[in-house]
């Protein structure tokens, strides 16, 4: 009876829960949402290991675990401890072990294993050396991977400096400390010397040691692993036929040496762009094949090159009657990719996927010969199924959502992937090859779903210059109500060869809490539209992709429920550089707030690890060869334009785009008298508002709710 009691008042106070009114999510919901990530499937197809990220709001950390669901359904059950960090789960090739990443105690790899085939108690320590992830045939007779061979250390030199020991100045160094003990600083030779997320480069103290990638077959008995070839150029992208006679890889297209490659790379890495290297059809590798039987010649089998085939191949796998090799290429830096197919025997390659404006991101073959393959259409992600003789392709998966981290079984019969929309954070999927029997595993958000009213995306296309279309989406408020005006902000994304996705996004679920309209757009530029579109404004920032988001305004403006006397424009890196350039080209916006923003192209082109090859690509050329390009399109050159009230958010240790930028914003508006703030956060990154520390995150979110509440008085 007490029993009944129980349960009739679960289900009162479920059913009571489930007829309360949803409400606005507020800042503290940050720390509720559960991020799934990493789905590993097992060979057999019945299990799917993955990570899941929650956030230990009075730690300010996030905390990762690993938890294992049936494919079948079933409720999910956390298998790490919850007193470490585990991530990255995978599972050993016959599917008796799973390997996975923990901060645990007691392994010099921060590997462990556990055994899934029989009660084996807690995990164990796990040597790195013994377990490697290669390619097998169909039987699973044997793996083929490759790697560097072991070599012995080599012998001891006279190092003069020795005994500096951090102070030891870097290998081609020309000066070196007077005195070791007093010398506390940085000595810099080689370039890029600092990395976003990471800070400076450990200072090379000894010549480049260069070892060419070897191809080995280790069988799954345990017996000593057998090395296929000896040669001065490496192999990668490494694929067993499922008959397990043949190795296809790729390798320098001209088999020169490791050494050599590396040197001509070394001559190109402050050059970055060349315009005819990197605008041209090239050749940069060729796809090689040798058999798996042992050869008597030292170096092993001679490989036999299927063709010399345009572009840079990649992604190599084989049809299941192993008389073709399927591969990804991009015939140029900026041509979109493709998924080609070319017969064991050689010939001319056939380009599967043709003129299709999307670009394959990952396939595999199933057992009757399709493609299943995967895409970004627009802000969406779909999965595909392609017939190579009639080269027809099928969605099989989709919707407005995004999906990522794809995982199948050995077999190719099931996919698991982690799914999210704009109203639902990330859980765990999983469907049939051929897209049947879609069924979702975990509800690890649900009852934030339930409190929480999140808001719905109206998404939207329209015309631009030259007859354009563009994506865009306009989210309304909590607690819309048709009639009434609302204030709008315009956010715009970084990149730029990047997109807004059809995805849950806390920055816009933020502001539309908060009583804002939210309008995002994928300007040209963007990612996932082809690569024309993707590349179309080069040389030409702040010229069409200012018109796509402007035109967007000018139509969303309209209607009878934005009031377009107060809007408000916001975006990060890419879209804090336009943000910048909008409000120096307009005063329609009565507030903005510029995120680790570029405003100085010539002094980015020098402080930031990654803007030479992004400039030099998209300004054609070094500032000193194009100065009038850098200088016509950088915000600052434009600042005395600028009226628009700016929140500045800059991070102390970005070195993507590095906090002077915002520095050299702020003084050029706080000396015109254009209301300005400038936030700088300490102990963090380019990835902030990604993965910087939650404390910190969430007050940025917090700043941005005040900047426009402010200003849009909403």
């Amino acid at each position: 009876m007490k029993r009944a009691v129980a349960l009739l008042f679960v289900f009162a106070v479920s059913a009571s829960s489930q007829s309360q009114p949803k409400r606005a999510f507020a800042l503290s919901d940050w720390y509720r949402v559960t991020t799934l990530r990493q789905p590993a499937m097992s060979p057999d197809g019945r299990q799917v290991a993955f990570t899941v990220v929650t956030v230990r709001e009075s730690e300010n950390r996030r905390h990762s675990e690993i938890w294992i669901v049936s494919t079948d359904g079933g409720t999910p059950h956390r298998f790490s401890s919850p007193g470490v960090e585990s991530t990255n789960p995978r599972w050993s090739p016959d599917g008796k072990l799973l390997i996975f990443n923990s901060s645990r105690t007691g392994s010099a790899s921060g590997l462990w294993v556990a055994r899934m085939d029989e009660p084996s108690g807690d995990a164990q320590p796990f040597d790195q050396k013994s377990f490697r992830t290669g390619s097998m045939p169909a039987d699973r007779g044997f793996m083929v991977y490759g790697t560097a061979p072991d070599r012995a250390a080599p012998p001891a030199a006279f190092d003069p400096y020795a005994a500096m020991g951090p102070a030891r100045p870097p290998f081609g160094s020309i000066t070196h400390p007077v005195d070791p003990k007093r010398f506390d600083g940085k000595q810099i030779v080689e370039f890029p010397f600092r990395q976003n997320d990471i800070g400076y480069n450990a200072p090379r103290v000894g010549p480049p040691t260069i070892v060419p990638t070897q191809l080995y077959s280790q069988a799954l008995d345990g017996s000593n692993r057998r090395q296929l070839t000896s040669t001065a150029y490496g192999h990668n992208n490494e694929a067993v036929s499922p008959d397990g006679k043949w190795i296809a890889f790729t390798a320098d297209a001209q088999l020169r040496s490791d050494s050599a490659v590396a040197a001509y790379n070394d001559s190109l890495a402050l050059l970055v762009y060349d315009r005819q290297r990197d605008e041209a059809p090239r050749n940069d590798v060729d796809i090689f094949v040798v058999p798996t039987a042992p050869c008597d010649a030292p170096q092993g089998c001679e490989p036999r090159r299927l063709g010399r085939i345009p572009g840079n191949e990649f992604a190599l796998q084989w049809s299941p009657d192993s008389r073709r090799i399927s591969y990804l290429t991009r015939a140029s830096r900026y041509s979109s990719v493709r998924l080609h197919i070319v017969d064991l025997a050689g010939g001319a390659p056939d380009n599967l996927t043709g003129d299709w404006k999307y670009e394959p991101v990952s396939y595999f073959w199933r057992p009757d010969e399709t493609i299943v393959f995967t895409a970004e259409i627009g802000g969406r992600t779909g999965v595909f199924s392609l017939v190579p003789a009639t080269k027809k392709i099928t969605e099989i998966v989709g919707g407005r959502r995004r999906l990522s981290e794809f995982s199948s079984d050995e077999h190719h019969a099931k996919l698991a992937y982690v799914s999210s929309g704009p109203t639902n954070p990330t859980e765990l999927y999983v469907v049939d090859a051929d897209g049947k029997n879609e069924r979702q595993l975990t509800h690890f958000n649900d009852a934030l779903n339930a409190e929480v009213g999140w808001a719905e995306s109206e998404k939207f296309t329209y015309p631009s210059v030259g007859g354009r279309e563009i994506e865009g989406w306009l989210m309304k408020p909590f607690g819309y109500q048709p009639g009434k005006k609302y204030p709008l902000v315009l956010y715009i994304h970084g990149g730029p060869h990047s997109q807004y996705l059809e995805t849950w996004f806390d920055e816009f679920q933020n502001l539309t809490a908060a009583g804002f309209m939210v309008l995002y757009t994928n300007p040209r530029g963007s990612g996932g539209y082809g690569a024309e579109f993707t590349y179309s404004i080069r040389g030409r920032w702040g010229d069409e992709d200012y018109q796509d988001l402007m035109k967007a305004v000018d139509l969303v403006a309209k209607r009878p429920d934005v009031d377009s006397t107060r809007m408000g424009v916001t975006g990060g890196s890419y879209g804090g550089f336009m943000t910048g350039w909008v409000t120096s080209h307009t005063r329609r916006f009565r507030a903005a707030e510029a995120d680790r923003a570029n405003m100085d192209w010539v002094s980015w082109y020098g402080g930031s690890d990654a803007a030479q090859g992004l400039t030099e690509s998209e300004l054609l050329g070094k500032p000193w060869e194009n100065w009038k390009m850098y200088d016509e399109t950088s915000p600052i050159r434009h600042v005395d334009k600028v009226r628009t009230p700016t929140l500045i958010v800059s991070s102390d240790e970005d070195y993507r785009v590095t906090i002077g930028q915002g520095d050299e914003w702020f003084v050029a508006l706080k000396k015109q008298g254009v209301p300005v703030e400038f936030v700088r956060y300490p102990r963090s990154s380019h990835e902030l508002s990604r993965s910087g520390e939650p404390w910190l995150l969430v007050d940025r979110l917090g700043r941005l709710r005040e900047w426009f509440t402010h200003w849009l008085n909403p």
